[in-house]
């Protein structure tokens, strides 16, 4: 076989990241409720499914990558612009913490995936939060959300946690 066709390592990485920013856009983009609470009220989706299997699986440049332009991108595209740069950052920093952890932590992946999947809560709460009392100039408002975001992580914690160790025994590629 001429090796000229074989993907490189390179060219995966960029392939697999292309393929979960998708994942992540599409998932966030029409899978979600919009929550009708206080203020902002919170988007629940299932953006943070792919996301999550990306950094679990694939590690922490990948996770930061799909996290910061998938969501961000859906900001963009969907009359969210105004996040879009809190979004990049936020996002980014919960798929390089759960992808980091992921790759540090020894031990049971169930505990491991679930102490990750809890620091990305906490980033994503807290720094929602601050974007929000920096667009609403309000410290009260933003507490609104929080219930919507705690939700959305959570239940996509539940969702990955059991699968992404059985996800990356079987990646051969």
């Amino acid at each position: 076989m001429n090796s000229t066709f074989l993907p490189t390592t390179k060219t995966k990485a960029i392939v697999i990241n292309a393929l979960f920013i998708a994942l992540t856009l599409v998932a966030t983009m029409f899978i979600n409720i919009r929550l009708p609470i206080m203020g902002n009220g919170g988007l629940i989706h299932l953006g943070n499914v792919p996301l999550f299997i990306a950094a679990l699986v694939y590690g922490k440049k990948t996770g930061a990558v799909v996290g910061a332009f998938g969501m961000g991108l859906f900001d963009l595209l969907s009359g969210w612009a105004i996040w879009a740069p809190f979004t990049f950052i936020i996002v980014g920093a919960m798929g390089f913490v759960v992808g980091l952890i992921s790759e540090k932590v020894p031990g049971n992946r169930i505990l491991v995936n679930t102490l990750a999947v809890a620091f990305a809560l906490i980033i994503k709460v807290v720094g929602y939060y601050f974007a929000e009392v920096i667009l609403y100039g309000n410290w009260i408002q933003p507490f609104g959300s929080i219930p919507g975001n705690i939700m959305q992580v959570v239940l996509a914690g539940i969702i990955v946690v059991p699968l992404a160790a059985r996800i990356k025994k079987q990646i051969t590629i």
